[in-house]
């Protein structure tokens, strides 16, 4: 059974959160961080991929899979940042309960949290999709027009979330 004793103060330890459209980029700046900061990286797509391969056809299905993701996660990484290793989150906190979550999972360890936001337009979101689906290297293909739909939910992170946030616009 996973140790969760008392709580510790950890300032010095910090979950990072990935905030940006499809295609904005938060996959490599989050292995960016990652390495900067020498913090444990979980990737959402490694673990959909790996765990569900062929399963995730549909946005209901990412959905369904991320959901039970989350769920595995919460526990192992307040584990993880109340032993003293940092953590980058490559999961989309793309809506404010999202976030929510991911600052939760930070007020019980009482640990720092910034929330990284790539702020890039849409135009060069849906070319740089175009670029990785023809590419075939990304686990999974969208399309524009899922790009789209997601991108309905997407909402910008607004001061009364009190989030650390860390803007990247147009990020590369």
């Amino acid at each position: 059974m996973p140790h969760r004793g008392n709580v510790l103060s950890r300032k010095d330890v910090v979950l990072h959160l990935v905030c940006g459209k499809i295609a904005s980029g938060k996959s490599t700046l989050a292995a960016q961080v990652a390495q900067g900061e020498g913090a444990v990286l979980i990737s959402e797509d490694v673990w959909l991929s790996r765990l569900f391969p062929g399963e995730i056809l549909s946005v209901a299905d990412y959905v369904s899979r991320a959901t039970r993701i989350k769920e595995v996660l919460s526990l192992h990484v307040e584990d993880v940042l109340r032993a003293g290793t940092s953590i980058v989150l490559d999961l989309p906190f793309n809506t404010v309960e999202s976030r929510s979550w991911g600052r939760a999972l930070a007020t019980r360890v009482q640990c720092d949290h910034r929330l990284h936001y790539l702020d890039v337009s849409d135009t060069v979101c849906k070319a740089r999709l175009r670029r990785r689906n023809e590419a075939g290297e990304h686990p999974f293909q969208t399309t524009e027009e899922q790009f789209d739909y997601i991108s309905s939910f997407f909402c910008p992170p607004n001061s009364a979330e009190n989030l650390d946030v860390v803007l990247h616009a147009e990020f590369t």
